[in-house]
């Protein structure tokens, strides 16, 4: 008898400890969560994929919509191509292309144009050289870089760009003497330059292709 009351005291101190752990239920606790084949099917939302970089508002504001059938075809082609980075990198070939044509360094065009257009600005910079006249220009700023049309065909990438930007530019003798133009005013241009690039292909480097004013 003895030993069953004591069970009973040890079974009574338990359910009290219980009791002030878990407290009682009030009617407002959460489910508990039911075994999966109990739950009732979810119903499948569609999604809809996006072939050029949906987050990207930088692109969408400066893409012409004549370009999104190609910029589609290229991500496509490549899935890992983004647009955003591309103009930025579009913007930075177009400031390094311009400071190498201005300096005359024929080895920097070579690394950021094709055969052909670099063949244009060596011509360009072998008149400039032969006149005596050396260019002191500066790229104030790039106001707008946008992409006006975007092609592939087979694996071959080409999208242009337009640059509407700010050019302080100056010709000089080969003594220094200001022939033509005045750092303190600068000019607007308006450039179109398409880039190509060999999809899927070892080196990840756009270069410049075709150059033409807006």
């Amino acid at each position: 008898m003895f030993y069953v009351v004591l069970l009973a005291m040890v079974a009574g101190f338990l359910a009290m400890r219980l009791y002030s752990v878990l407290g009682k239920r009030t009617g407002h606790e959460q489910p508990l969560p039911r075994a999966a084949e109990d739950r009732p099917a979810l119903a499948a939302v569609p999604r809809t994929v996006e072939a050029v970089s949906d987050a990207r508002e930088v692109a969408s504001r400066n893409l012409e919509p004549k370009a999104e059938p190609g910029l589609r075809a290229i991500v496509a082609g490549e899935p890992g191509f983004d647009v955003a980075r591309f103009l930025e990198g579009a913007q930075a070939a177009y400031r390094m292309v311009l400071e190498a044509f201005w300096k005359g360094d024929e080895d920097a065009l070579a690394d950021l144009a094709v055969d052909d257009v670099r063949a244009a600005f060596v011509e360009a910079i072998e008149a400039r050289r032969e006149a005596g006249e050396v260019l002191d220009n500066r790229l104030v700023s790039i106001e707008r870089a946008l992409i006006a049309d975007a092609s592939l065909t087979g694996r071959e990438a080409r999208i242009t760009v337009r640059f509407d930007a700010d050019i302080a530019a100056v010709t000089r003798d080969a003594e220094g003497n200001v022939l033509a133009g005045s750092l303190t005013d600068a000019v607007e241009t308006h450039d179109v330059w398409t880039f190509a690039r060999t999809l899927k292909s070892s080196d990840p480097n756009w270069k410049l292709a075709d150059t033409d004013e807006a």
